[in-house]
């Protein structure tokens, strides 16, 4: 399982990778793993106000349909519109091709409830 050090993680197994000041949001190759391949992404718009730890969007695998939790509060600025033609990014690149969003955060302190890559792997290692 890849865990990229420099990523910040959610308990809800989202990841964030600082950009400047925008945060872009994926989901975790261990959580793409427990889906099973994906068959549906379903993303917000261009300009929706995402709030931290409520649903912003949800993947479909064969096996379960499964919400997106928001790591953090803002703007969405950018959307992968790819993954609605190729939801299979997902199981093959959950942290290059398969990012979900870019958000321009409305408030940095939800950056400081997220975990390291050590802590995450802690956190699913005690599931």
């Amino acid at each position: 399982m890849s865990l990229p050090k420099e990523l910040l993680y959610s308990e809800e197994h989202e990841w964030v990778k600082k950009e400047g000041d925008k945060v872009r949001i994926g989901i975790t190759d261990f959580a793409q793993d427990e889906l099973g391949d994906i068959v549906f992404v379903e993303l917000p718009e261009v300009g929706d106000e995402i709030e931290a730890d409520e649903p912003f969007g949800s993947v479909e695998s064969v096996k379960t349909v499964s919400e997106l939790y928001a790591p953090v509060s803002g703007k969405v600025v950018e959307v992968n519109e790819e993954l609605e033609d190729s939801p299979e990014f997902v199981n093959e690149s959950p942290y290059e091709k398969a990012w979900m969003v870019v958000v321009e955060p409305s408030d940095d302190a939800n950056l400081d409830d997220l975990l390291t890559a050590e802590k995450y792997e802690e956190f699913i290692q005690e599931d």
